[in-house]
């Protein structure tokens, strides 16, 4: 896990409410950052968002069991299929930096 990460369930300075425990695979770089805030901080190149057709690629880790889930599954998920642990619903608001929208 990379950036300026605070606990072990992947919350990070920008992002750390109980609800905040994924990070994100860059397209990029495929490094985990906990949000695009971290990857703009301590990457040496610009972020890129995964395109539509990969939506199939298991970029993202539930930071409370570590489960691998797809970019589809994510999106439609409001807690994590393996443990249940809620995701942060303000998350949605910014797919785009992270993620090719339809």
């Amino acid at each position: 896990m990379l950036g300026p990460v605070v606990d072990d369930e992947t919350r990070c300075v920008h992002y750390r409410t109980p609800l905040d425990v994924i990070a994100i695979e860059f397209a990029c770089c495929r490094d985990f950052y906990p949000c695009h805030l971290c990857h703009a901080e301590t990457a040496d190149h610009p972020a890129e968002q995964w395109p539509v057709s990969d939506e199939n690629e298991r970029a993202v880790l539930c930071g409370v069991c570590g489960h691998l889930l797809t970019i589809a599954a994510y999106r439609a998920a409001d807690e994590c299929p393996e443990c249940a642990a809620p995701f942060n619903p303000g998350c949605k608001l910014h797919a785009h930096l992270y993620f090719e929208v339809d």
